[in-house]
């Protein structure tokens, strides 16, 4: 099983940038899919989170109407839009797979990518 993320970067605020998560082992079509953050010297945060059924999606707090979480079943692949950055945005962001709640993550987690938003 494996989740690779991709599409951190450098972004000033007030950007945007869209991360990707490939799975791989593993068909997620039936699996609650969601993306988690790290800051350096913070505990882990929920981001937000897609089920695998009803089409809703669930979101912290902290991003609510400005990221947005979506899944191509197709494609194995997981997205999360995020736009009107903030540098407390800055995070390592992972992947998560096979959630156990709308923010209880499941045990399949990516390497994580760097997002650093700064002047």
């Amino acid at each position: 099983v494996q989740l690779v993320e991709s599409g951190g970067d450098f972004v000033q605020p007030g950007g945007s940038l869209t991360l990707s998560c490939v799975a791989s082992g593993l068909t997620i079509v039936n699996m609650h899919m969601g993306w988690f953050r790290q800051a350096p010297g913070k505990e882990r945060e929920f981001v937000a989170a897609a089920p695998w059924i009803g089409g809703n999606t669930y979101y912290g707090d902290s991003v609510r109407g400005r990221f947005t979480i979506s899944r191509d079943n197709a494609k194995n692949t997981v997205y999360l839009q995020m736009n009107s950055l903030k540098p407390e945005d800055t995070a390592v962001y992972y992947c998560n797979a096979d959630m156990n709640g709308v923010n209880v993550p499941g045990d399949y987690w990516g390497q994580g990518t760097r997002v650093t938003v700064s002047e």
